[in-house]
């Protein structure tokens, strides 16, 4: 009889707990990713826009690339503090505030006529989104466990290739249109600008801040979800606090935050040049260009969400990061061989897309392994920062090259040469063991 009432006691429990990891995930998850998609697509939609743009404009290589970057000195404003507020304050109400704001700037981006003025735009661009992802990878250890935790960020990473596979052809039917007598390019900032606002205001309503305070969780699944993190942050803390002061002097952040800025040095000059490198490889239209680039991209999603999925079953962390920066620089170097024809380039290209998508999910896992939930925030805010200051070199520096007539393909070594460098700094980076793996957690589930 003992026996017989301990089993059903014991295994719906363990059904219990997997009913509520997916039930977090499939309220979170899905809505960030569109939040996400939203977020990318306006940072990056002036590659799409660039050709028609700068022709229209008289832009040259190097007005461009410095307009593109300035982007991302803009955005190091509020990075280390957005990701404190998500900490402490409200994740929602903050991130409403930054949708509303991006979406209204990503519309004015569409109206500029001079060089000043498209700045002037960019740079409030990156302003207004500034906290935005670094608050998405600290409100994550809110809700999911650090075995859980690469592929769920893979889940909402992986709305940049997906985001930008959409956009490609969006972008290439919304720059053929002439309405009210604005230019295609235009249309491609006002239209894809005002989604941002739109999902700002549903953002103060759907996100939930802390799992206490979930009314669409049961009273228990609340317990146990809160007590699991608990844990985590205790075990955290175990071997010794370690304030923020102090994780800002860890030689982990430091070259983690080098070289994700290595890493986006060659990741945006890529992705703003790669209509052009198409259209350079094929002789298309501008349009036409655009919509090729949906093929990178789509390669990109699978592969982030291939390398999110193998992250958590082993626990592995870095040598999936340096493994695919790496690869990444192998495969972009080999698209520049001169005499290859058209399909043969466009196999490197969704080679490169494939790897330069895949290191994200278990790269953003490093810092939040063995810091305290404060030092971490602020961690991954500095990281972000200093990360993104390559988007603003890269694009600059791909830029100034053009102009000095470097060619096109001899510019891009010098964007693979920044992954390398990526790889290297990464592998510096020291890791104490494993992460917990699902090997112990049903390794064949799903969120």
């Amino acid at each position: 009889m003992t026996e017989k009432t301990i089993i059903p006691l014991v295994a719906p429990l363990a059904l219990d707990q997997e009913r509520i990891r997916k039930k977090i995930a499939g309220r979170i998850l899905p809505f960030v990713f569109i939040l996400y998609i939203i977020s990318y697509l306006d940072r990056a939609n002036v590659a799409f826009a660039k050709l028609n743009m700068s022709e229209d404009l008289k832009f040259s290589e190097a007005v461009f690339g410095f307009g593109a970057g300035i982007f991302f000195i803009g955005y190091l404003a509020l990075e280390i503090p957005g990701a404190l507020i998500v900490e402490h304050w409200s994740a929602r109400k903050w991130f409403a505030r930054i949708l509303i704001t991006w979406g209204c700037c990503t519309v004015l981006v569409g109206l500029v006529r001079t060089p000043f003025q498209f700045y002037a735009a960019r740079f409030l661009l990156g302003v207004a989104e500034a906290g935005f992802f670094p608050g998405l990878i600290v409100y994550f250890t809110h809700w999911f466990r650090s075995r859980d935790r690469a592929r769920a960020l893979s889940g909402m990473i992986m709305a940049i290739p997906f985001g930008l596979a959409l956009g490609a052809p969006v972008s290439a039917l919304i720059l053929q249109v002439d309405w009210l007598g604005l230019a295609g390019w235009r249309w491609v900032f006002i239209l894809e600008g005002l989604p941002a606002v739109v999902f700002g205001v549903i953002t103060l309503f759907y996100l939930t801040d802390f799992p206490r305070d979930a009314k669409w969780l049961a009273p228990r699944e609340r317990e146990w979800i809160t007590a699991e993190l608990e844990t985590e942050k205790q075990q955290k803390k175990a071997p010794g606090r370690i304030t923020v002061w102090q994780a800002l002097r860890q030689r982990n952040v430091w070259f983690l935050a080098f070289a994700l800025c290595a890493a986006n040095a060659g990741g945006y000059a890529f992705g703003f040049w790669l209509p052009t490198t198409i259209k350079n490889a094929s002789g298309v239209s501008a349009s036409a260009a655009a919509a090729w680039t949906v093929l990178p991209y789509a390669c990109g999603g699978i592969a982030m969400y291939l390398a999110g999925r193998s992250s958590d079953r082993t626990g592995e962390r870095k040598l999936h990061t340096s493994i695919g920066q790496a690869m990444t620089a192998i495969f972009l170097a080999l698209s520049t061989v001169p005499g290859q024809s058209f399909p043969m380039v466009m196999f490197w290209l969704c080679l490169t897309g494939a790897a330069a998508y895949s290191w994200p999910p278990p790269f953003w896992v490093l810092p939040t392994l063995t810091l305290t939930e404060t030092a971490a925030a602020a961690s991954i805010g500095l990281i972000n920062s200093v990360g993104n200051l390559g988007g603003f070199i890269g694009p600059y520096i791909f830029g100034w090259l053009r102009s000095q007539k470097i060619s096109h393909n001899s510019s891009l070594l010098f964007l693979a040469s920044c992954y390398m460098l990526a790889a290297i700094l990464v592998l510096a980076v020291r890791v104490r063991g494993k992460a917990p793996s699902d090997a112990n957690t049903q390794a064949n589930q799903t969120l």
